[in-house]
């Protein structure tokens, strides 16, 4: 059995890009994809909760997913979220991404309905069975409202191969621990990544293989500085960018869904994009752009 994670390191949950009318901006996403890969990025995960999937309709999602595989053509690995409400989208998207040529899908349980253990190990196992792609799951219960536990990942990943890692944005440590020592116990190249960017020094330190977090679309320096610190064992300069950036989650209190506060900091660090998101998101007040500034300027970005 390989010990070595198919994806790690950083890979940005990229911001989608609309222009004024709401209409994917091609051109803007480009040159966001090209600033994240000239900062050395692992990768790129589109349509996650900051890309605005759960705002868009099918075929929206498909636009972006058939464009950003096209535009990226093999130069990192392309990760499409496909997470749905419904199995049958979930397992369509999937598929989508695969005939366009996506390395692997990223799949967040299903929101609104608590489900049963079984009912929710049945999603999964549903969409296993259908695609053939490296399905990385995706633990965000603060909005879903249903926790993957360790247990039950240990369990998918132990019956299905192509389960090959997940992301982790839980703000416990604790959850994270758990997650590397039981399932890379029986997967060691399961891949956990830190979803928060407050812990990707913890979940390096305790064994896992980076992060997938938002400050990566406008601050990649820091997470991939300490991504390689770690990774050189130079703990020192990690922990220095650690510090630099705990500001940084102060941000995403700014609005609810945060994603406008993200295209807002991508603007302030110099990169020309729409900052258009889709409602119910909203523009960002001119009061909360000072506040961004200002945590922006307490991590010496700007």
């Amino acid at each position: 059995m390989s010990t070595t994670p198919i994806f790690k390191g950083i890979i940005p949950p990229v911001s989608t890009v609309f222009d004024e009318n709401g209409d994917f901006d091609q051109q803007g996403t480009a040159r966001l994809i090209e600033f994240l890969l000239n900062a050395g990025v692992n990768g790129l995960f589109f349509l996650g909760t900051g890309g605005e999937f759960s705002q868009m309709s099918v075929a929206g999602r498909k636009e972006v997913a058939e464009f950003a595989t096209k535009y990226i053509d093999g130069r990192v690995p392309v990760l499409i979220g496909t997470g749905s409400a419904s199995t049958d989208e979930v397992i369509e998207l999937s598929l989508h991404a695969k005939d366009v040529g996506a390395d692997g899908v990223v799949v967040i349980n299903p929101y609104y309905w608590p489900l049963t253990n079984d009912n929710l190990r049945g999603h999964y196992v549903k969409i296993a069975e259908a695609v053939d792609l490296p399905i990385l799951l995706y633990n965000f219960p603060n909005l879903t409202g249903q926790d993957l536990s360790p247990e039950f990942v240990r369990d998918l990943a132990s019956s299905y191969s192509h389960i090959v890692g997940i992301k982790e944005t839980v703000d416990t440590a604790g959850h994270i621990r758990e997650m590397i020592l039981k399932v890379k116990s029986v997967r060691p190249d399961f891949a956990v990544f830190a979803g928060f960017d407050d812990h990707l020094f913890n979940t390096m330190a305790l064994g896992g293989d980076g992060a997938i977090s938002a400050s990566a679309n406008y601050a990649p320096e820091l997470t991939i500085g300490i991504y390689q610190a770690c990774l050189e064992n130079d703990y020192e300069n990690a922990v220095n960018l650690h510090r630099q950036l705990a500001p940084l989650p102060l941000m995403y209190k700014l609005d609810s869904p945060f994603v406008n506060v993200i295209k807002e900091a991508i603007v302030m660090r110099g990169l020309q994009i729409s900052t258009h998101v889709l409602a119910p998101a909203s523009p960002l007040s001119d009061e909360n752009k000072e506040e961004l500034r200002a945590i922006l300027k307490m991590a010496n970005l700007l």
